[in-house]
């Protein structure tokens, strides 16, 4: 058992809110957690994720990296000239 008087006190069925909802309970030293973001609205798990290319770093990460296909590529740079 924990020492009498040093932890703070234990919350078994800590509610979380997000956007004014309860979407969670969870274990915590606090009765309510209030987060902007979660798993269910997070974009990178909705599938709604963008990447937002400024200044081509992706093209740059996929073309140092292989990663690019060259037949796109190839068809840019020639209408270019």
């Amino acid at each position: 058992m924990p020492k009498e008087g040093i932890h703070p006190e234990w919350y078994p069925e800590a509610k979380v809110y997000c956007n004014g909802e309860v979407v969670t309970t969870v274990g915590a030293t606090q009765p309510e957690i209030h987060v902007d973001v979660w798993s269910g609205n997070h974009p990178f798990y909705t599938g709604n994720q963008k990447i937002i290319d400024t200044e081509g770093r992706v093209e740059r990460f996929l073309r140092k990296y292989g990663m690019m296909d060259t037949s796109s590529q190839e068809q840019k740079d020639s209408g270019e000239k």
